[in-house]
């Protein structure tokens, strides 16, 4: 099938995948682009779903899993939708020896989700990293959204709720 996107000369185009049209015509014939490409893709769509790792693979020749070990091998990479708003919640020595494993547990408890989910209204998403850098506010969380991330540290099982309530309040003004 011949491509669509101006000057593009990957030989595949698809209206699902328009929007990744201009990266594919930038790097799809770049050696050692992929990881780009990936993360571009992930910008747009917010995951990395088999269809788009397929469309990859036919632009830039690099078979589908050789593409799937890379998306595999990275945290940085997702492979199923996250919620409107994802809670990074540090994980590293100084947020272990603060309490972190009471932090991620409320969190669970609370949201009724454990480390990798989503709520079931599709608001939050919860993933434990190893780090955020952030050790003098230990224990500490990043929520990531649209409009930004938002750092929380010195946590406690109250203030996370109420975070966590705050923002769903926010978040229904925001639908109003």
């Amino acid at each position: 099938m011949a491509c669509e996107t101006k000057g593009c000369q990957c030989g595949c185009s698809t209206p699902a995948f328009a929007e990744l049209a201009p990266v594919l015509e930038k790097y799809a014939k770049v050696p050692g682009s992929l990881i780009t490409i990936l993360q571009k893709a992930q910008d747009i769509y917010g995951y990395l779903s088999m269809d788009t790792i397929n469309y990859i693979s036919e632009c830039t020749g690099i078979a589908p899993a050789k593409i799937y070990g890379v998306v595999t091998f990275y945290a940085q990479f997702r492979l199923k939708p996250v919620g409107k708003y994802l809670i990074m919640l540090c994980q590293g020595t100084a947020c272990h020896v603060n309490g972190a494993k009471i932090i991620a547990e409320t969190i669970c408890e609370y949201l009724n989700i454990q480390d990798g989910e989503t709520t079931e209204d599709g608001l939050f998403t919860l993933n434990n990293v190893a780090c955020l850098g952030c050790c003098s506010l230990a224990p500490v969380m990043m929520i990531k959204s649209a409009e930004g991330d938002e750092t929380y540290g010195n946590l406690t099982k109250d203030s996370v709720k109420a975070i966590l309530d705050e923002i769903r309040a926010r978040d229904a003004q925001e639908v109003k």
